[in-house]
């Protein structure tokens, strides 16, 4: 089993940036694919991005290219989200999420293994 535990979260003003940490325990994640997936108040859950086991290829969803970036290091068990130029769309629960597909850098929630509980970001205006 793999457990993860996101941190990083808070309130923030537009424009204004946060790093959100998930740091995994149980078993290694540096075989997984892991990834980010937000949730807005009366909303599915979605994906914001993607990194592959190595951090050799990673994926964004649209609504973040440019202001997002991934990031890994298999030597602490632990993925980053570094978020820049917050709008106030960006308000949700951020969760990660491990795949055991290794090369995966897939958008679909129901390729991931295993979850986090979430952290709440909130982006005023």
């Amino acid at each position: 089993q793999v457990q993860l535990v996101e941190s990083g979260g808070g309130l923030v003003q537009a424009g204004g940036s946060l790093r959100l940490s998930c740091a995994a325990s149980g078993r290694t994640v540096g075989n997984y694919a892991m990834a980010w997936f937000r949730q807005a108040p009366g909303k599915e859950r979605d994906f914001v991005a993607a990194i592959n086991w190595n951090g050799g290829y990673t994926n964004y969803a649209d609504s973040v290219k440019g202001r997002f970036t991934i990031s890994r290091d298999n030597a602490k068990n632990t993925v980053y989200l570094q978020m820049n130029s917050l709008k106030p769309e960006d308000t949700a629960v951020y969760y990660c999420a491990a795949d055991q597909i290794y090369s995966s850098v897939t958008y679909r929630v129901s390729e991931y293994d295993y979850w986090g509980q979430g952290t709440q970001v909130t982006v005023s205006s």
